[in-house]
């Protein structure tokens, strides 16, 4: 049976098309803490690769699939994340560091990944064993690793990051690239940000940028516009199929020449965040 059978509603969902045929490894749902909150938030693993999902709906739609109408006009789009960014949190907490100059304590992998009503982690024990190696020090006994983070080597990976998505964001869009750098990296940073908490993460990374985030935020003047309604695939459904969702209330910069009918990168970037009235 493939991993997108068996759900009671049809759902149309843009993901990879899983290389294996085994069931154990075509693809599955998963449910993991959200990096930065800590609510439930699903991702899809699929050939050894964790993807977010995210859905996106306009105000009045469904589909059509052959013979069938899916009243869930929802658009649900799966997306690669780095798993570091969901196993940050885990690791933090297994090193048990205490205030000063503490490095914490050396846990063995298994005992990181074991996180009570989330069994979904287990499945990224082999990809936490290669990617986080590059933010934690490691320790081998025998065939067993022990791992530690390290909060210099977070901080560069997260400056790694910053960079490559400020690069990426400039060849993508004319009007970001002609805006102030600083700018930009205020705008990459906060992108960065949606998937770290502010203590100690982000906060040692605006003081390693040299970037306050609050100030810089209102100092470009930002105004408020209404969008579609966007979330997590765990997001709807919580109190029925129809379930009240507030869209993101984007925020857009002061602008550099716009060209005709484009579209501020941000607006095409940013994680939607959502408010439960």
């Amino acid at each position: 049976m493939d991993w997108w059978e068996g759900v009671d509603e049809a759902r149309v969902l843009i993901a990879p098309d899983p290389s294996s045929t085994n069931e154990d490894d075509s693809g599955k749902f998963l449910s993991f803490r959200h990096p930065k909150s800590g609510d439930p938030t699903c991702y899809l693993f699929v050939d050894g690769n964790l993807q977010e999902v995210h859905w996106f709906k306009q105000p009045f739609g469904s589909w059509f699939l052959g013979d069938y109408v899916c009243e869930d006009g929802r658009l649900y789009i799966a997306t690669p994340i780095d798993p570091v960014f969901v196993l940050l949190p885990l690791f933090e907490e297994a090193r048990m560091k205490k205030k000063g100059d503490d490095s914490g304590m050396f846990r063995q992998l298994d005992e990181i990944m074991y996180v009570r009503d989330y069994p979904g982690y287990q499945y990224l024990s082999s990809a936490a064993e290669k990617s986080m190696q590059v933010v934690c020090d490691f320790q081998e006994m025998g065939s067993t690793k022990f791992f530690r983070l390290n909060d210099e080597k977070v901080l560069k990976w997260m400056c790694f990051k910053v960079e490559e998505l400020r690069k990426t964001l400039v060849t993508l869009d004319k009007n970001f690239a002609a805006r102030d750098k600083k700018d930009t990296l205020t705008d990459t940073v906060s992108i960065i940000g949606e998937y770290i908490k502010e203590e100690p993460w982000l906060n040692l990374l605006c003081c390693e940028l040299r970037i306050d985030l609050n100030k810089e935020t209102k100092a470009l003047g930002a105004e408020s516009i209404p969008s579609s309604e966007e979330g997590n695939l765990l997001d709807q459904g919580k109190n029925g199929n129809d379930a009240k969702n507030t869209g993101t209330r984007r925020q857009t910069s002061k602008k550099a020449k716009l060209e005709t009918n484009s579209q501020n990168i941000k607006d095409m970037f940013s994680r939607a965040t959502r408010k439960k009235k």
